[in-house]
């Protein structure tokens, strides 16, 4: 194990977008009791450092993989396929035809129903892009298709944190 190793070398993983959680969390703690920084108390300052730094490449690699977007804009990263979304943000014109869409109907959102109903359109959504990241990477090695689904799926993620705060202003209503 070398602090330089990918995050799926680090757990011992392959590196597929399809991951077991569970396996991945037991790995994690395992990880985690074996360079928990307490270990090293008896061996000094500078070994203690070494493991708070291994403590946190750890946690980071973790929240990394259990994210399917993170995960997935790594691989395609691993694979040579960056997401590049602060550069590269060409759609289909049909999904941004979609995203405006939806944006103008929560807009528009009269009551709770209405925005739910937006709420599980945007979810069915998000699960196909997600299937197709997976089966992109999993099964056709296509990272830079995959790259493209992840672009569209960080917009999904960001309209549906703004449903939540709808959904929330609507709660916070009754």
């Amino acid at each position: 194990m070398k602090i330089a190793d990918d995050d799926f070398t680090l757990f011992g993983l392959p590196p597929r977008q399809a991951l077991e959680r569970a396996a991945l969390d037991a790995r994690w703690r395992e990880l985690q009791a074996e360079v928990h920084p307490d270990r090293f108390a008896a061996e000094g300052a500078a070994a203690q450092r070494v493991a708070m730094q291994w403590a946190v490449r750890v946690n980071e690699a973790y929240q990394r993989l259990k994210d399917p977007l993170r995960r997935a804009a790594y691989l395609c990263e691993l694979r040579g396929a960056p997401v590049d979304a602060e550069r590269n943000t060409a759609m289909p014109g049909a999904f941004l035809l979609q995203q405006m869409q939806w944006r103008e109907a929560l807009a528009e959102a009269a009551g709770l129903a209405e925005v739910e109903q937006i709420d599980a359109e945007v979810q069915r959504t998000e699960r196909a892009l997600l299937a197709d990241v997976q089966r992109r990477l999993d099964d056709e090695g296509d990272a830079a298709g995959a790259a493209a689904d992840v672009r569209a799926l960080m917009f999904v993620h960001r309209f549906r944190q703004d449903i939540e705060r709808r959904l929330d202003a609507l709660d916070a209503t009754r």
